[in-house]
Parts: structure tokens; C-alpha cells; sequence
């Protein structure tokens, strides 16, 4: 892999995705809860929250692209990060495997 050639701006960078991967997957869960009441139950108290889940999905992309620049990811792998905030428990699992893979890295061009 290539090096990362700000490793301070990379950091900031992995701390705002990992902040919005953990955001996005607990409100794709409240939007889940939300389809079940609606569909399952005809309960509309959830209803308000599709629309704050869209801006919220769209920020996480934001800090996607954001690492990814930051790091030399190519848009193959930004994308695949990206649709990892569409099903439900995945974008934290893959906010952990991110982290772990950038940290290592960091720490790889901390050192050099």
C-alpha cells in the first residue's frame, strides 16, 4: 500500500468515520425499528425518522470519501465502505476492520 502522506489529517479523518459509521448504524437500526412499526404494526410513532437518517447517511458518506482521499483508498473500495451503511450491523463491523487497517497504517508512517 501506499503511504499516507498527512498522517495527522488521516487521523482526524478516521476519527470523524468512525464517529458517523457507529452514528449511521444505530440510526439504520431506529429506521428498521421504524419499518416494523409501520408495516408490521401500522404504528407511526417512528415516522419523523427516515428524513434525519438520509442526512445522516449522507454525511457518513462525507467522512467515506473524506478517509478515503486522505488514505489512497480507490472508489472501488470507498464505494463498498459506503454501502456498508445500508445494512443493518455491517457498518460497524466494517468501522472496526477500517480502524484497525488505517491505525495500522498510521502507525507504519508514524514511524518512518
Amino acid at each position: 500500500m501506499n503511504e499516507i502522506r498527512d498522517p495527522q489529517a488521516a487521523h482526524k479523518a478516521l476519527t470523524f468515520f468512525k464517529v458517523m459509521a457507529f452514528t449511521v448504524g444505530i440510526g439504520l437500526l431506529v429506521l428498521v425499528t421504524e419499518m416494523v412499526l409501520r408495516y408490521g404494526f401500522d404504528n407511526h410513532a417512528l415516522d419523523w425518522w427516515p428524513q434525519p437518517h438520509g442526512f445522516i447517511y449522507m454525511v457518513y458518506l462525507v467522512a467515506t470519501a473524506n478517509l478515503g482521499f486522505k488514505v489512497g483508498w480507490g472508489l472501488g473500495k470507498m464505494v463498498l465502505v459506503m454501502l456498508a451503511g445500508c445494512v443493518p450491523f455491517l457498518s460497524f463491523w466494517v468501522e472496526q476492520k477500517v480502524a484497525r487497517e488505517v491505525e495500522g497504517r498510521l502507525e507504519g508512517s508514524l514511524a518512518l
